[in-house]
């Protein structure tokens, strides 16, 4: 995995409860950065992905259901593009996040920034 010592592998932090937070068919992600916007991908899957390269700051994982298989994505205000899982019931969503201390950094010291905080949202049915 790319930053790990002699070419092993580098345990990730978990998301802790002020970055994710579960709740009933919704979940909350929370910025590092006050008064910014964060770059965010957000991908659908047939099963489970498999582990991913690439340098994280944090990642956790939760349950999550949908009613309608579409996610609105909220910031300030609701985005008017939904994400269409393509049917609803329960998921397994992965959230991953790096650009943490930056983007706090960055805001607090020179005000408002965009894509410094970086998100991937995975989403695979827990259908079986």
């Amino acid at each position: 995995m790319p930053g790990a010592p002699n070419g092993g592998t580098r345990k990730i932090p978990a998301l802790n409860a002020t970055t994710v937070q579960g709740h009933v068919r919704r979940f909350d992600v929370f910025s590092a950065g006050h008064t910014h916007t964060a770059a965010v991908m957000a991908r659908v899957w047939d099963g489970a992905p498999g582990a991913e390269g690439g340098k994280w700051d944090e990642q956790g994982e939760i349950d999550y259901e949908s009613v309608s298989g579409d996610v609105a994505v909220w910031g300030s205000d609701r985005s008017e593009d939904l994400l269409r899982l393509g049917r609803g019931g329960m998921w397994r969503v992965r959230v991953r996040c790096a650009g943490r201390a930056e983007v706090e950094r960055v805001t607090r010291d020179e005000g408002t920034v965009y894509r410094v905080e970086r998100y991937v949202i995975d989403f695979w049915s827990q259908a079986g």
